[in-house]
């Protein structure tokens, strides 16, 4: 594949396909590189005190100060776009394509960004919360921010657990394991490091779990808040006698109950049990 070729194969894949797993990805390692090559330069022109990244972190990440918000109330997103170093995103992103093509297998595209997006702005609200409530931060809160797009990562990885506790995943050394478990270690690290290293990431991702959670809790009661992302039509409709529909058309159509079994069926026997037909009234349900 050529150059030429590479960089439009990248460009459909990230901002036409209309896949978000790889719009999300895509963003994040397009902010990222930008800011690294921009501290590259701001290093070479003399500036040593202080890196490019701690510069752009006082304008873009998420602060726990609360007389700052007023000011910096966009940082509820640009900070789920920024991160600290080359680990963090690339286990950030890893994540985000694992648990967010299972996600997009069996939700919509208009559901992957609502709750990639609110989960992000909850993990936000948690850290925020935590610093200002809980004394051991409350003397660090004038001064603590957040960048990462964990806690985005976060609800979507418990939004298709929830949804999908008995869908099993393969790990390298440990084999085939049930998306629940791997899921709660993870949360349980989390909960372990509120008392470490890094209190405010912590918060963050419970916050965002916590999105995901109730997020598909709602959904499995026919509350889906992702409608806001709906566009409305601006056409008039006229009733008029409904049109003979063609067997051909009636085919195309998914059955909401039939659906609902197949995902019953996932949550006790897992993914790899369904038929090719149950596989594929999935994938329609998904695009329609």
């Amino acid at each position: 594949m050529t150059r030429n070729n590479l960089i439009a194969d990248l460009k459909y894949k990230v901002f036409r396909s209309g896949n978000p797993v790889f719009f999300y990805i895509g963003i994040n390692t397009i902010v990222f590189v930008a800011v690294a090559l921009f501290g590259v330069t701001y290093f070479l022109a003399g500036n040593t005190n202080i890196t490019f990244l701690d510069y752009a972190r006082e304008y873009f990440a998420f602060p726990a100060a609360l007389p700052k918000l007023p000011i910096r109330f966009y940082t509820v997103l640009t900070y789920q776009f920024l991160h600290e170093d080359i680990f963090h995103i690339l286990f950030n992103m890893l994540w985000l394509f694992w648990m967010g093509n299972i996600f997009i297998d069996f939700l919509k595209p208009r559901q992957f960004h609502f709750v990639y997006l609110s989960g992000g702005i909850m993990g936000a609200l948690f850290f925020a919360l935590a610093f200002n409530v809980f004394p051991p931060f409350i003397p660090t809160a004038y001064a603590a921010t957040i960048i990462g797009s964990s806690a985005s990562v976060m609800a979507i990885a418990v939004a298709v657990t929830t949804l999908l506790p008995d869908y099993t995943i393969s790990l390298m050394f440990i084999g085939t394991v049930k998306l629940r478990y791997v899921v709660l270690v993870y949360l349980l690290i989390d909960l372990i490091g509120i008392g470490y290293s890094n209190p405010g990431g912590s918060f963050a991702h419970l916050g965002g779990a916590f999105m995901g959670f109730i997020y598909i809790k709602l959904l499995q009661n026919g509350n889906d808040w992702s409608n806001i992302f709906k566009k409305k039509s601006k056409l008039k409709v006229v009733k008029n006698d409904a049109p003979k529909v063609s067997p051909k058309h009636t085919s195309n159509k998914v059955n909401q109950k039939e659906v609902d079994m197949i995902l019953d069926k996932i949550s006790k026997t897992g993914y790899d049990k369904l038929s090719k037909e149950e596989k594929e009234t999935l994938f329609k349900a998904s695009k329609s």
